[in-house]
């Protein structure tokens, strides 16, 4: 699902990076970027949105491949497809980010928005 960011000319965020590089940063090193963002952006929305969305995606991945790495056969098959899918992830998000778009994965975004409601 697409939503755009309504009002936002790019506006800068607490830690004064323009929305679309700090949504963008967001998901540069997956979870662990999203974390830092978490952290440090206390105003900017759009780019915790980003950061909590890449907290929830890449955190599951990373999760789950571990998980799986430990299971014989099936979970080395599901570790291998992850991988590619990781990556696409990763292109399209920071790409969609970057534009300015507010992207929500199906499960992922709505837990994001529901996270951060809850952090306010």
């Amino acid at each position: 699902m697409v939503q755009g960011n309504p009002g936002t000319g790019m506006k800068k965020s607490s830690t004064g990076l323009q929305e679309n590089t700090g949504g963008l940063l967001a998901y540069l090193f997956g979870f662990v970027s999203g974390i830092v963002l978490l952290l440090v952006e206390k105003e900017n929305q759009y780019i915790r949105f980003h950061a909590m969305q890449s907290t929830i995606v890449f955190g599951a991945i990373f999760v789950i491949s571990l998980i799986a790495g430990f299971i014989p056969i099936i979970g080395w098959i599901l570790t291998l497809l992850l991988g590619p899918i990781a990556l696409v992830l990763w292109i399209l998000l920071m790409v969609k980010a970057y534009q300015g778009e507010r992207y929500h994965l199906p499960m992922a975004g709505k837990m994001a928005e529901d996270q951060l409601r809850k952090m306010h």
